[in-house]
């Protein structure tokens, strides 16, 4: 049985341009809905129901998108603006999706389980990749892919591409020979001998046995 979208309620917009920072200090975020070979078009959304969809949900999380209280029509969060201090919210790009085409996108990867060369051995996993690109119909888009990192047993071993459990229903896009994780051995710290310490006590032996001669040579010149 398929699992209820989230939905999202939109009001068309005429502000555009500088003046919508008006808009975001009432407490709406501007946005644009384009896609299906239709124009675009200028909408605005609560800011805080947006954040609150965005924290539980994914980029490929497909949402019912109501404008002035129209029917509902399927997107995708395509892009969001964030301001480069607070994260916050600035703009929005909702993309309307055909539900019998089917879209590209990538997918967020997640290690699960404990490796054994991180547990036991001191290694440091390396995620050499965090997403993989697949195809797939809008409704049955992964939100993210897991894969067990345990069969890291020592340094040599390394999960693939190939290794990713996907389901059926949809088609995996990257090199299935990719890395996309292993575990790297820890540095071994060597310690430096101490060999500052070995020539100052050489300096200071040869500064003595350089007196001794010189006594030697006052004294024989005092003989002759």
């Amino acid at each position: 049985m398929p699992t209820a979208r989230p939905t999202l309620a939109a009001t068309g917009r005429d502000i555009t341009g500088k003046t919508v920072s008006r808009m975001r200090r009432a407490g709406r975020l501007p946005g644009v809905v384009y896609g299906r070979g239709e124009g675009s078009s200028n909408v605005s959304v609560d800011a805080h129901e947006f954040e609150l969809l965005r924290k539980h949900s994914s980029a490929n999380t497909l949402i019912d998108l109501s404008v002035d209280g129209g029917r509902a029509q399927p997107v995708l969060v395509h892009a969001v603006q964030v301001h480069p201090v607070n994260r916050r919210p600035l703009h929005i790009d909702l993309f309307l999706v055909r539900m019998t085409e089917e879209l590209t996108v990538d997918v967020p990867l997640v290690p699960t389980g404990i490796s054994p060369a991180v547990e036991d051995l001191g290694g440091t996993l390396l995620h050499l990749i965090d997403s993989v690109r697949v195809r797939a119909l809008p409704d049955h888009l992964p939100e993210s892919i897991e894969y067990s990192i345990e069969s890291l047993l020592d340094f040599e071993g390394t999960v693939h591409v190939r290794d990713l459990k996907v389901p059926e229903d949809v088609t995996l896009l990257t090199d299935p020979e990719d890395a996309v994780a292993k575990v790297q051995q820890p540095r071994i710290e060597v310690e430096e001998e101490p060999v500052a310490a070995e020539v100052a006590e050489g300096e200071e032996l040869a500064e003595g046995e350089g007196a001794t001669d010189g006594e030697s040579e006052a004294g024989a010149d005092r003989d002759s």
